[in-house]
């Protein structure tokens, strides 16, 4: 196998994609790259057989290992960000638990909830596994609703049409599918979410924007950096697909 080379961080910004992927930052310490909807952020034991991957795009593309320093599920896009060193990594996985990073999301969720709100309902370890006789850990998000929406699709006998909301959201803790799961408990699910959601729901969007995803985007992320200690303000815009919720999905305050 060929040694990695790795690349210089001038020649990395400059070229303005690695292994495919927009960066949206890259520096010495750091990487970030704009994750699109459906590629996983790395391997793992649920997805043994995925032959794709962003660190191994990057890996391969910078010819230098890279580490992930917090998650994002496969169905959702956004910003990720990458440490290129083992101490960088150590310190924003510190600030990460330590709730010392700023993260806001887009969500398209079922139903119209309250202007805003927060809610702080415990949520179980292991997402994938049944809540009883698992410890609740504490989480907390934030919500705040940016457009109501009404499309004209049946999802439920009653109803003609489906009402539907574009929400920014504050994940305040970072606990697995935390957004999902409490979204959930507050009976306004995302769509397409095939785990946390409604199945009916999720088909009949999808047919009607043609167009099947998890509609969860990771908007924007601010951090301290670990080498220079200034804060960094990181943001992907939402990709062409939200338009078609004939909106114009930018979170409050960004």
């Amino acid at each position: 196998m060929d040694a990695m080379v790795p690349a210089s961080d001038d020649s990395v910004m400059a070229a303005g994609t690695a292994g495919g992927l927009d960066l949206l930052h890259a520096d010495a310490w750091l990487l970030a790259v704009h994750k699109p909807a459906g590629l996983l952020v790395h391997r793992t034991a649920l997805d043994a057989q995925a032959d794709d991957d962003v660190v191994t795009r990057l890996q391969t593309a910078l010819g230098a290992p890279v580490w992930p320093v917090h998650r994002l599920d496969k169905g959702t896009s956004g910003v990720l960000l990458l440490a290129r060193d083992v101490d960088s990594a150590r310190a924003l996985g510190a600030d990460f638990a330590a709730g010392r990073v700023d993260k806001h999301y887009l969500a398209l969720v079922r139903g119209w909830p309250a202007d805003a709100g927060e809610t702080d309902a415990p949520l179980a370890r292991d997402p994938e596994l049944p809540s009883t006789g698992q410890p609740l850990l504490p989480a907390r998000t934030r919500w705040q609703v940016l457009q109501r929406l009404v499309l004209p699709i049946a999802t439920h006998p009653q109803h003609a049409d489906t009402r539907l909301a574009l929400v920014d959201v504050q994940p305040l803790s970072g606990r697995r599918h935390q957004i999902r799961r409490h979204f959930k408990a507050l009976a306004h699910p995302l769509v397409g979410d095939a785990t946390h959601g409604k199945g009916p729901l999720n088909r009949a969007v999808a047919a009607h924007l043609g167009l099947a995803r998890l509609w969860l985007h990771a908007q924007t992320l601010a951090i301290t950096h670990p080498a220079t200690g200034t804060r960094l303000p990181l943001q992907a815009p939402p990709g062409p697909e939200w338009q078609r919720l004939g909106a114009a999905p930018l979170a409050a305050g960004h």
